[in-house]
């Protein structure tokens, strides 16, 4: 396992360097993503804004905002889990030209092969910590805030140094939930052969 600071503009070889397991801060810009912003873009065929076409990395979540008359107060700040955006996920890395999704847990197979083809990463947080980011963010501003509303609209952040986040999928096609994955299946079946259970045993649904 590796620890590395990235910077924005990240070098392609900086994102092709990272393995599962790596740890990574991040510096520099970002927006928000959420449902309602990959589908007025990609299912609505509304243009993103110009302003973040240049930015490469998104980050799954709804931050909570307190707009002032004068600023924008971050009150919490926390990614929600990715794999719920599959839907848009290819698409996203390639029309965006992403190289960095953050959010928790994984993506799946089409935004895994589009993220290996394209250099992309996923870094997952390793803790929830609504509150321990705020001084790690400034907001720049945000658009759609009247259409999408405060949650859903995508906010642009300046990042200093935010994480640590642990590379959960890398440019090779790697998934840190798969390999866990594996390993809990493997001890699961340790486990039923030492308390003499069958291997196909299916636990009772209640629902």
């Amino acid at each position: 396992m590796a620890i590395y600071d990235l910077k924005a503009p990240f070098r392609d070889e900086d994102i092709c360097a990272l393995r599962i397991g790596d740890q990574v801060t991040l510096t520099g810009e970002a927006f928000t993503c959420r449902s309602k912003l990959q589908r007025t873009v990609f299912d609505e065929n509304k243009k993103l804004p110009d302003r973040y076409r240049s930015i490469r990395t998104l980050i799954h979540t709804g931050p909570i905002v307190n707009v002032h008359q004068d600023r924008y107060e971050l009150v919490s700040f926390m990614p929600t889990s990715s794999v719920r955006f599959e839907k848009w996920g290819a698409r996203s890395v390639r029309e965006w030209n992403l190289q960095v999704i953050v959010g928790k847990t994984t993506m799946g197979p089409d935004t895994m092969a589009a993220m290996k083809a394209y250099h992309c990463v996923h870094l997952s947080p390793q803790s929830v910590s609504p509150n321990l980011w705020l001084d790690s963010i400034r907001i720049l501003g945000v658009n759609w805030f009247d259409e999408m509303g405060s949650i859903e609209a995508p906010w642009l952040l300046e990042l200093d140094r935010l994480g640590p986040f642990v590379v959960d999928i890398d440019t090779e096609g790697n998934n840190l939930f798969d390999e866990i994955d594996q390993h809990v299946q493997e001890n699961k079946l340790k486990v039923y052969k030492s308390l003499g259970i069958p291997e196909d045993f299916k636990p009772t649904k209640l629902y």
